[in-house]
């Protein structure tokens, strides 16, 4: 989502600085979740991991992301759908 995100939105073919930051601090905190491979979708968790100004930028990602995702990877926007009907 990153990635789509970075070459719509900054024209990159790579990720910009911005963005690499936003990467790297979502696998950090993925890293270190207390739930582990049970994660829920991050709209679902009860705990919130990321400072407010980078979830503020994890939001936007997601809100730009999302919808283009059922056309660039369709499986994954799928597997994520279910994922979140599946943890209601």
């Amino acid at each position: 989502m990153i990635g789509l995100f970075c070459q719509r939105k900054h024209r990159q073919v790579v990720l910009c600085e911005d963005c690499q930051r936003l990467l790297a601090y979502a696998y950090q905190r993925l890293d270190h979740c207390k739930f582990g491979n049970d994660k829920p979708t991050c709209s679902q968790c009860t705990v919130h991991c990321y400072k407010p100004a980078m979830r503020e930028q994890m939001c936007a990602v997601m809100r730009f992301s999302g919808p283009r995702m059922l056309f660039t990877h369709p499986i994954m926007a799928m597997r994520h759908l279910v994922r979140t009907i599946h943890s209601t």
